[in-house]
């Protein structure tokens, strides 16, 4: 009787002991999975600050002066006293008016055969 109490309670410890590992090892996979999610975190994070850096720095900008200037002159054609504003046509409409380029053939002189051909008034 006395052994059947010790196999009973040696097999109550191993059960425990199994049961307490697996715990453990539930705890750890759990610690490991919320360490992941931290560093994608912090990583969002000094994502999203240098992303506000980069905004406060074009903030700044646009509050300048000059900038609110540049944006009157080119969006709505605005000038200071003494300027002169030129509004230049679409690029379809300039390539109408820009002259042709004729080919480098035309301006090519003769090479010296042809110099030749043309003072025996030779056909080719």
């Amino acid at each position: 009787m006395k052994h059947g109490l010790n196999s009973l309670k040696l097999y109550l410890l191993i059960f425990f002991c199994v049961l307490l590992a697996l715990s453990l090892v539930r705890d750890i996979t759990k610690i490991n999975e919320v360490k992941k999610r931290v560093e994608r975190a912090e990583e969002k994070v000094e994502k999203l600050k240098t992303g506000n850096k980069i905004l406060e720095e074009e903030l700044k900008k646009i509050q300048q002066s000059e900038y609110l200037e540049k944006q009157l002159r080119d969006k709505l054609g605005l000038a200071k006293e003494g300027e002169t504003v030129v509004i230049l046509p679409d690029p379809e409409t300039l390539k109408k008016l820009v002259p042709e380029i004729p080919d480098e053939k035309d301006y090519l002189p003769d090479p010296p055969y042809v110099k030749w051909l043309k003072l025996f008034d030779v056909k080719i």
